[in-house]
């Protein structure tokens, strides 16, 4: 029989009243009993290791105890009830903490305990946690396990300690076996001398005295080796050299890179995908696969072939021979030219492809591969389309630091001319893809989707925050006042504008867009945008008093709908301009090119107009320009190289205006000409239209249509009869009568139609008593077109005689455009005007179908006879004329608008504009539209303080003047963070677009040249030097940790706002040397913390060229603030990897294109400011200069808090 354990009980005893009053932990458990698995309620007192239980809480004799030491305690769920009791019963039960401490050994049953809370069973399981001492026996099981590891280490020392013994004593023998071998030799030696000489055989000086000379030759051919070599190391030939050298590893570190890049393209997308489509049930087809990759893995194979051959040139340092590699690749890089020529249509496959569900999903799981790195197959698409221009920029390094007499200079040159040739071919595609890009990143954000993005030729202008006005019926505004907070939220939409489209969008708490179900996409050929509103119309009068005139409207006419009004309300004047100017010129773009489309098509389906297609000047090189394969707005092909003159040329060609070239021109003209050659051209083309435009554009301007394809106009008034018209009105104008006359002219020219001429129509009307029938015309019953290139040029071909002309039925253009002019300044007239005119009276009497207040004095009144020669003639000048005066009012309604600031720092250019309007309003033909946008010019010119609702930093330095200066202590993070914000858009709102070309910031006298890019590059120093010496100004380490954290929460905010140059800001400074040494500080600094900040450091990253936060910027709406080394980065590489002019003194305006896409994308983000309050007493603190540590101060600082450790 087993005899029990005895135990001291008197001990246990002692012990358990310990545990009654001292207890690490007490309390009431409910304990499972074993036999009858019921609960019975227990007090439970932990002490040590030891754990007591009592019948009740007063009980003074332990019922049990439980040795904890060893056991592990873990949560347990809680047992499911076999009985359906009360709800609230079994909610309660439901709502018990069930665990189950184990005693790791068997024989003993777990011990399974409740309580009531959470709260307090967590706490239990800790306190037994602690008791286990499991802490201890791990700790235990590691010193036992170095123990042993230092054991085995002495043990292996013992055994190396008598290895090296032995060795010693087998050294000991043969150095013996030696020295007798050497008395040996000696030995023999002496006796093969036949005798000892005793002479000497020179004297001891003369042996010191050679001793002496042959030290002193060694040393002077040691030093003149030493100068030569030093002279050669401080020498030009190896410095270059040198650089050489690393511009190869840097090379063949990029080539790594870029294979790394295709590699992941090949084997992380095309090859999953090409087996996705070979599954029973594909997400996308084979031939969807090759379109979107085209020979992508053929350029793979390539580069891994050209980067094994670089390696082993490496592996030859330092002989790098590189010209033969550049041999072998150059044939084979043609393949470039079929991805770069597909790669839009490429992007639009993929765009397709993810409207599938099952394929996006899968291609979202591919992206999600940790060697994608968050970048999306967009991006490694578009990686190659950058490899060429690369290569010409490493060569061009490798060539200024290549001696002309190098072996491989020959080669090298070579090499690059050919890849310059290649690049020219494929440039014009490379500039598109980022236009594409946008598209696609704005596309992915809208929820619905947007099909009119994935059309290649359209073009994005510009986006920003607008406030919609809600409107009512007819076209009233609702009354609502500009300061209305539930305006600015519920009415705040999300406005992107591109060529062909405006869309509106809301934006949701998430981030996401929705386009507005009424008014969401807007087609412009169907918009009018209407600037002022009319003096006549009551709730337009008062608009402009509750808005401040910062409202505009767009009227939309659809064709299959009823039309409806757009009112925006722009946050200034400035954006208002600016937004009316982009809108304005797309419209106008739209109406002209779709009316030059309809006029001179042929048959066949040209995608470029006849006019344009017969003019080789504007597609066929020549020796003062050269073109490019790729199309712009207008369907022109764009200018790659040119003369001054002949961008002049095309800045005033009457015939279209494409709104990129004119952006283009207006962004970078200083470069090339001046702005007096630019204004004195626009007087020019104003003053004397015919010798100022070329004779060929003349010519195909008055050409006549050969395709005899006129068809009967609709009858019935156009749905754009009575539009208001805030430019000069476009050509296209609708059948309406007019209030002079009794006989109706129509000229319509529908652009979605397929007619190739304009038809000119009379209709019947009644005559008056007072009118001899002679002079009436006779009535007709059908539409009959007007040869008007024969007839109405002399009294026989009168309108009388119709009938004649109707086998011939060719029309003159000039006569076309000059009916278009008139219909439309009849139709503009206003109300009260046309009532008068169109009284009984007017209607007695017929003079001529072109009276109109703008038509020629000596063209007005003219009898019912026709036209004469000398009346034609006079019609084609008053067509130019106008064509000119609308084309020279669009250029400068652009320059006034969007470009200010020439006007505002060149005051002598703001005179002779404003003489040249004042000009043109003094014109006595001038149309009321064009007289309606010169006054509207005119206002914006005048405006001496455009600016003056933009807070600026003088005005901001002026309020903290006279404020006290708060402490970091009592500032808060969001005030730190929106007034950073505050500051940093003023200072980056105010840089000039001028200061950003021709790298003034890197120049020696880039203080004058550049002052403001200096402004921010300070400010950001002052910031980030603000920031270290906040932290640096705690002695204690809790305090600075506190300051870290609350720093890096400021840039989060910061973030969180869009100002990306503010989390660079703080970033900047936490990483600097002084913070990121200080060990302590760091460790006190919390995980969440930590983690933050490293998410913040990879947005901001400058790997990959700030790929991180290029990407952020294009998903993000303004307002928001970049970085702007980040852009005078990208200007510096355009700068230095392409010259401004050729050889030939042609100026190179692809690379102008190049910079006035970056110039826009910086200005976008200028112009919308942020909506944030002025708060001067954080701002004081901000730039309170007395604050800042430089930085040796800031580092002996650090040193003094955590000295080095010792080594």
């Amino acid at each position: 029989m087993q005899k029990s354990v005895r135990y001291n009980e008197g001990h246990a005893l002692y012990l358990a009243f310990l545990a009654r009053k001292e207890g690490t932990k007490r309390g009431f458990l409910s304990k499972k009993t074993a036999e009858a698995s019921r609960w019975h309620e227990k007090w439970f007192a932990l002490y040590q290791n030891v754990l007591f239980y009592f019948e009740g809480e007063q009980s003074c004799r332990p019922a049990g105890m439980y040795l904890l030491e060893g056991c592990s305690c873990e949560r347990t769920p809680a047992p499911p009830r076999a009985g359906a009791g009360p709800g609230g019963v079994r909610d309660a039960l439901d709502k018990q903490y069930y665990f189950t401490v184990l005693f790791g050994h068997e024989g003993q049953k777990p011990l399974e305990l409740r309580c009531e809370e959470e709260q307090d069973g967590k706490e239990w399981m800790e306190a037994i946690h602690q008791a286990s001492y499991a802490d201890i026996l791990i700790e235990r099981e590691v010193l036992m396990q170095k123990y042993i590891h230092l054991v085995q280490i002495v043990e292996t020392e013992k055994i190396a300690a008598n290895q090296l013994r032995h060795q010693l004593e087998d050294q000991d023998t043969e150095i013996e076996r030696l020295k007798s071998e050497i008395i040996a030799l000696n030995k023999t030696k002496e006796r093969m001398r036949p005798y000892q000489s005793n002479q000497e055989d020179e004297d001891p000086d003369i042996k010191k005295i050679k001793k002496v000379q042959s030290f002193m030759r060694g040393w002077l051919c040691r030093r003149k080796w030493k100068t030569i070599v030093q002279d050669y190391i401080c020498s030009p030939h190896a410095e270059s050299m040198r650089k050489r050298n690393q511009i190869v590893f840097t090379m063949v570190e990029a080539e790594s890179e870029y294979v790394h890049q295709l590699y992941i393209l090949v084997n992380g997308f095309l090859r999953p995908l090409r087996m996705a489509a070979s599954s029973k049930k594909p997400p996308i087809s084979h031939d969807d696969v090759s379109s979107i990759f085209l020979n992508s893995e053929t350029i793979m194979f390539l580069h891994e072939i050209f980067h094994q051959g670089l390696k082993a040139r490496i592996a030859n340092w330092p002989t790098l021979i590189l010209a033969d590699l550049f041999d072998i690749l150059l044939p084979m890089l043609n393949i470039y030219q079929e991805f770069v020529r597909n790669h839009q249509y490429s992007l639009q496959v993929l765009a397709n492809c993810k409207q599938n569900r099952d394929f996006d999903k899968l291609l979202k799981q591919y992206e999600a591969n940790p060697a994608c790195e968050g970048r999306m197959l967009e991006t490694f698409l578009t990686y190659p389309m950058f490899q060429i221009p690369r290569y010409i920029i490493t060569l061009h390094e490798l060539l200024a630091h290549t001696p002309h007499e190098h072996v491989e200079r020959k080669s090298l040159e070579f090499a690059k001319s050919k890849l310059e040739e290649l690049s020219r071919v494929m440039h014009d595609e490379v500039s598109d893809t980022e236009n594409i890009r946008k598209n696609l990143a704005i596309e992915r954000m809208i929820v619905e989707g947007c099909d009119i993005l994935l059309d290649t030729s359209q073009t994005f202008i510009r986006q920003g925050s607008l406030i919609q006005v809600p409107s009512v019926e007819r076209g009233k505004l609702s009354k609502v006042r500009l300061g209305s907070l539930s305006l600015k939220k519920e009415g705040e939409r999300q406005c992107f504008l591109f060529t062909k489209h405006f869309l509106i969008c809301t934006r949701s708490s998430g981030g996401k867009l929705h386009l507005l179900k009424t008014g969401g996409v807007l087609s412009l050929i169907d918009c009018t945008l209407i600037e002022e509103p009319d003096a006549s119309d009551d709730d337009s009068k008062g608009s402009g008093q509750v808005f401040g005139h910062l409202d505009f409207k767009i009227v939309v006419e659809p064709p299959d709908a009823a039309a409806f009004t757009v009112v925006l309300l722009a946050p200034s004047r400035q954006e208002k301009a600016a937004w009316m100017s982009d809108i304005s010129q797309c419209v106008d773009n739209i109406r002209c090119n779709g009316l030059m489309t309809v006029v001179f098509e042929e048959n066949s389906k040209v995608t470029v107009p006849h006019m344009i297609k017969s003019d080789a000047r504007l597609h066929k090189d020549d020796t003062d320009i050269c073109f490019s394969k790729t199309l712009n707005s207008c369907k022109v092909p764009q200018i790659r190289y040119a003369s001054v003159e002949r961008l002049l040329e095309r800045l005033t060609d009457l015939r279209f205006l494409s709104i990129d070239f004119l952006n283009t021109f207006l962004h970078t003209y200083r470069i090339f000409t001046t702005a007096a050659v630019v204004l004195g051209k626009l007087s020019d083309i104003y003053k004397r239209p015919f010798t100022s435009i070329p004779v060929r554009s003349l010519e195909l301007f008055f050409a006549t249509s050969q395709n005899n394809r006129g068809e009967h106009l609709v009858d019935g008034k156009s749905p754009r009869l009575c539009r208001k018209f805030s430019s000069p009105p476009p050509l296209a104008v609708s059948r309406t009568s007019s209030p002079v006359r009794a006989r109706k002219l129509s000229l319509t020219s529908p652009l979605n139609s397929k007619i190739g001429a304009l038809d000119l129509t009379t209709s019947s009307s009644p005559t008056t008593t007072t009118q001899s029938p002679a002079a009436s015309p006779p009535p007709h019953t059908g539409q009959i077109p007007l040869d008007l290139s024969r007839g109405l040029s002399s009294p026989e071909q009168s309108p009388g005689s119709v009938e004649e002309n109707v086998d011939n039925p060719r029309v003159d253009l000039c006569n076309k455009l000059k009916r278009s002019i008139q219909k439309a300044v009849l139709e503009s007239a206003p109300a009260d005007r046309a009532g008068v005119e169109s009284s009984p009276a007017a209607d007695t009497t017929e003079l001529s179908p072109c009276r109109s207040p703008s038509t020629p004095r000596h063209l007005r009144y003219r009898q019912p006879g026709g036209f004469n020669n000398t009346e034609r003639t006079c019609d084609k000048e008053f067509i130019i004329r106008r064509t000119a005066t609308n084309r020279v009012l669009n250029v400068l309604r652009h320059w006034v608008s969007k470009h200010a600031q020439d006007f505002e720092l060149n005051n002598e250019l703001k005179m002779n504009v404003l003489n040249l309007l004042e000009e043109v309003l003094r014109d006595p033909d001038l149309l009321p539209q064009e007289r309606k946008a010169t006054a509207n010019i005119l206002r914006a010119l005048s405006q001496d303080d455009q600016d003056d609702i933009h807070l600026k930093l003088e005005d901001i330095i002026q309020m903290t003047d006279c404020m006290k200066a708060e402490c970091f202590q009592s500032l808060s993070a969001m005030e730190l963070a929106e007034q950073i914000t505050l500051l940093d858009h003023v200072i980056f709102r105010s840089i000039p677009y001028e200061e950003f070309l021709g790298q003034g910031w890197m120049k020696l006298d880039k203080n004058e040249r550049t002052p403001y890019i200096m402004k921010t590059s300070q400010h950001f120093n002052d910031m980030s030097n603000l920031v270290a010496s906040q932290i640096m100004n705690y002695a204690d380490v809790s305090s600075r940790a506190n300051a870290i954290e609350k720093w890096v929460a400021v840039a989060d905010i910061c973030r969180c706002l869009h100002n990306y140059n503010g989390v660079l800001e703080i970033t900047s400074a936490l990483n600097r040397s002084a913070i990121y040494r200080l060990k302590k500080t760091w460790a006190k600094v919390s995980k969440q913390t930590k983690a933050l900040m490293d998410k913040l450091q990879k947005t901001v990253s400058s790997e990959g060229r700030f790929k991180n936060l290029r990407e952020t910027l294009k998903n993000c709406n303004p307002p928001a603030v970049p970085y702007l080394g980040m852009y005078l980065t990208d200007l510096a590489f355009i700068e230095e990897g392409t010259p401004n002019f050729t050889e030939e003194g042609l100026v190179n305006f692809s690379k102008m294109r190049m910079i006035s896409h970056i110039i826009r994308e910086i200005r976008q983000f200028q112009q919308t400011s942020y909506r944030i309050d002025h708060q001067p007493k954080v701002t004081q603190y901000l730039l309170d200069k007395d604050l800042i540590i430089d930085e040796d101060t800031l580092y002996e600082l650090s040193l003094k808090i955590e000295p080095r450790l010792p080594a």
